[in-house]
């Protein structure tokens, strides 16, 4: 199959195919499968990825609409890494964002360099904090 990838601004996708990329990443958050649907369904934006009919990305923000934007889950299926896909999600989400007062993400392992390619850099003298209830971090 030698088909582009698709990035669409749509929440039109399957419950089944969101799980398995979760599953696939070793995301906690496939284990509530509903809660993470909900959630999906009620970001402030939303983009995804496809290879066929086949969901390889996606990555969501939540806003406030005017300042403040934070991007709370970015996912490549592990096919499909570094082939441009996190990057190109990513630079859909902050153009709708563009000239917010403050962009956040939380991110940790490979992912910290990822996101400094994109401008992104530690938060002065804050903290990271959380309370959480997945067990993959």
């Amino acid at each position: 199959m030698n088909e582009a990838i698709q990035y669409r601004d749509s929440r039109d996708f399957s419950i089944e195919s969101v799980v398995a990329l979760y599953r696939a990443n070793e995301w906690s958050s496939a284990e509530k499968p509903f809660l993470l649907h909900r959630a999906l369904i009620g970001a402030h934006s939303l983009f995804t990825a496809s290879h066929g009919e086949r969901l390889v990305g996606l990555g969501y923000a939540i806003s406030d609409g005017y300042l403040v934007v934070y991007y709370p889950h970015l996912l490549v299926h592990p096919d499909y890494q570094r082939r441009g896909i996190g990057t190109g999600l990513m630079r859909r989400l902050m153009a709708r964002y563009e000239g917010f007062h403050q962009h956040m993400v939380t991110a940790d392992g490979r992912a910290v360099d990822f996101y400094r390619k994109l401008g992104f850099e530690h938060a002065g003298q804050t903290e990271p904090m959380w309370i959480y209830g997945g067990h993959d971090h």
